[in-house]
């Protein structure tokens, strides 16, 4: 037997390897490949989407903008071309899920920090309130890292707009009142073509979790 085996010992080698190539092709050919899907505001809770854009199935992008952040910065749809970020949408009296919101992305923050590929962007609903110096008081606090983290303010009626055309992230306040917005909890994800790719409960660990991982796969897509 030992003998057979010597003579042969070539092709049973190669015999041996051609199909353990073709066990891992074929396994990696059954396991499906990670996904992520791009949202438009079809696919969106009609809640958190203006009706104007609510019927829009395809090409949805993130609009042009122009905020001003902590630091009295203009911030503008340059300062994020190219690149992964997240946003959300919170105010700086907020005693409910707000605190919890910026933990979480005060915890992002930590993973992204060395990477050129990623940022955040937090948004204001109340404005009137929250100025410039408001918001620099907040992210001391928060340990805002001002090269990757832009907290902005600015007009309301902007703000609504990008929150309900552009993000597809908070619902209609008081009718009574001209551009009310109550925000969710939703951490948005935008890719580099400044497409929307995903939705987070920002107040939910796993779901951060989920979020980390899913930028990590937009920064190797």
């Amino acid at each position: 037997m030992k003998s057979i085996f010597y003579k042969y010992r070539k092709f049973f080698i190669g015999l041996f390897v051609f199909s353990a190539i073709t066990l891992y092709l074929f396994y990696g050919a059954l396991k499906p490949s990670k996904m992520l899907p791009i949202f438009n505001p079809s696919d969106v809770n009609p809640e958190l989407v203006d009706t104007t854009v609510q019927y829009v199935s395809k090409y949805h992008t993130i609009a042009d903008f122009s905020f001003v952040n902590q630091n009295g910065k203009t911030i503008t749809q340059k300062d994020y071309e190219g690149k992964i970020y997240v946003a959300d949408f919170f105010f700086t009296t907020c005693g409910s899920i707000c605190p919890k919101m910026t933990t979480n992305l005060a915890e992002i923050q930590k993973v992204i920090i060395n990477n050129p590929k990623v940022m955040l962007l937090s948004h204001t609903v109340f404005p009137e309130t929250d100025s410039v110096p408001v918001l620099k008081a907040y992210a001391l606090k928060n340990g805002v890292d001002d090269k990757k983290w832009n907290m902005v303010t600015g007009d309301k009626k902007e703000i609504y707009t990008m929150a309900r055309k552009s993000y597809l992230a908070v619902k209609l306040g008081k009718p009574s009142e001209l551009y009310d917005m109550v925000h969710t909890e939703n951490f948005v994800l935008v890719d580099a073509k400044k497409r929307v790719r995903g939705f987070y409960d920002g107040t939910n660990k796993e779901e951060v979790q989920k979020l980390i991982a899913d930028i990590e796969f937009l920064c190797n897509e």
